[in-house]
């Protein structure tokens, strides 16, 4: 996929959203709702624009790494669309900013406001991530919690080769309206890079991270005040210390300086 500045097509699409640079990166700045509805019109038929439209999101983490990972940050600014999945974005944004972000726009929020919405209105949901198991206990809970929602199929996520590439092609053969991509960064968004040439029956693409983990229930949310505060990655490491610690104690105070110091917009 093109970075954006030569992707067009992409650039169109999402005109008029406005925008705000933070920690180097081109934000969103939509609140969760605007952004919910911005997915819902991008799937009617009228505004498609003959591949998927790839939406996908940072936090701090994806910052520090798009500063030192030069293929991560490529293909960052390969989608069309960044979401701040992070309170602290929004925290720094409003202290640069007249036009700062309204608020986080967090994935495991979007999925349900996005969920509720596409029930209404009869979009498609296909889910595609995390493990066999997690990937099934997640696609149980979201059609227990919205039954009406069309979910045109679901696979995990551990599939390679001729396995993978057969899997996408039957994604397309489905044309879900959304095809929400949970593999990890950048592996998620390497996966839109390369398959979004066989999507073309795809309204949306949406990278996920960890969202099956918290649909599934495997995983819980930080309280309320900690995800207000911007320590949701606290809550994270104190549940899984041994594979978040020492990544944060790494990416988190380049992350800070980032969000900083990192204040003219990019050439994006």
């Amino acid at each position: 996929m093109l970075e954006r500045r030569v992707n067009l097509d992409g650039r169109a699409a999402t005109a008029d959203v406005p925008r705000i640079t933070i920690g180097g990166l081109r934000m969103a700045a939509l609140d969760l709702e605007a952004t919910a509805d911005f997915m819902i019109e991008a799937t009617d038929p009228r505004h498609r624009i003959g591949r998927p439209l790839h939406l996908t999101s940072a936090n701090g983490e994806v910052l520090a790494r798009c500063s030192t990972e030069p293929e991560t940050e490529r293909l960052f600014r390969g989608a069309d669309l960044i979401n701040a999945d992070g309170q602290p974005l929004v925290a720094a944004s409003k202290l640069q900013s007249w036009f700062p972000l309204p608020e986080r726009v967090a994935t495991t929020d979007l999925f349900h406001v996005v969920a509720r919405k596409a029930e209404a209105v009869g979009r498609t949901f296909y889910m595609f991530g995390a493990s066999e198991e997690e990937n099934a206990a997640a696609v149980a809970n979201v059609q227990r919690l919205y039954p009406n929602l069309k979910i045109v199929g679901y696979s995990h996520g551990y599939l390679r080769g001729d396995a993978l590439r057969a899997k996408v092609e039957e994604i397309n053969a489905l044309a879900p309206d959304y095809l929400w991509v949970a593999l990890g960064v950048p592996n998620e968004q390497a996966f839109v890079e390369q398959y979004t040439p066989l999507l073309t029956n795809v309204g949306v693409i949406k990278t996920s991270g960890g969202l099956f983990n918290f649909l599934s229930g495997s995983r819980s949310r930080a309280p309320q005040w900690m995800q207000k505060i911007g320590l949701e990655w606290a809550w994270r490491t104190w549940l899984e210390p041994r594979r978040l610690l020492w990544r944060y104690l790494t990416t988190n105070p380049r992350a800070l300086y980032l969000l900083f110091s990192r204040k003219r917009p990019s050439n994006r």
